[in-house]
């Protein structure tokens, strides 16, 4: 069993097996976050991406790392290049990196070293399907999830699509992590709500989600 030890304990929700939901994990480095994205997204801009069936992300996305996750007619795969600019993808801010290690620590999982980040930017009514994320090749690694701003309703299923789901308040600084026998899970999240607001970003809700590829 996890050691969650004290006095973080009362901040962690388990929400499935080998999945946590850390309240509060990144509260203290909010201000920091919001404004490497807003460095990143200088570099590699903000853009609707196009799935395989032709249809728009709701969501707004950019990436830094030695990846970017793309999705256009030909599939969904990672790239070294950012398909807009054919440059390589931001570095990754040393506090991303940093961050995303501790949690998957203290979610235990240890030596996590994530090499993309995804930046998702969702705006009232943006949402996220249910997906699993199994683009990458080590599906030993967890995934680790940082929301920013307006807060949003977090689905977490299980293996099959059609799995019933439990729902999650995610809030400004909420982290989630999963990995183990949920690494496959099926999650997304509900329309961002016409409500949803924070003081610091306004009626927008960012999300990194950092993982590793190879």
């Amino acid at each position: 069993m996890l050691d969650l030890g004290a006095p973080e304990a009362p901040q962690r929700q388990q929400i499935g097996p080998d999945a946590w939901l850390l309240k509060g994990f990144a509260l203290k480095d909010a201000d920091a976050l919001l404004a490497a994205i807003e460095h990143v997204a200088a570099q590699a801009p903000f853009r609707h991406q196009i799935t395989p069936g032709g249809y728009q992300m709701s969501a707004a996305m950019s990436s830094c790392g030695a990846y970017g996750w793309v999705t256009d007619r030909h599939g969904y795969r990672y790239s070294a290049l950012d398909p807009q600019s054919n440059q390589p993808w931001p570095t990754m801010p040393a506090l991303f990196g940093e961050l995303a290690e501790r949690a998957a620590r203290s979610a235990g999982f240890a030596h996590f070293a994530p090499e993309a980040c995804l930046i998702n930017r969702y705006t009232t009514g943006a949402r996220m399907g249910l997906h699993q994320d199994k683009d990458e090749q080590d599906l030993n690694a967890p995934i680790v999830s940082i929301s920013l701003g307006a807060p949003i309703t977090f689905l977490f299923g299980g293996a099959h699509r059609i799995d019933p789901t439990s729902r999650w308040l995610l809030e400004h600084g909420d982290v989630v992590v999963w990995g183990g026998e949920s690494r496959l899970y099926f999650h997304g999240v509900s329309p961002l709500g016409k409500k949803a607001s924070h003081p610091q970003t306004g009626a927008v809700r960012y999300n990194l989600t950092f993982r590793k590829v190879r």
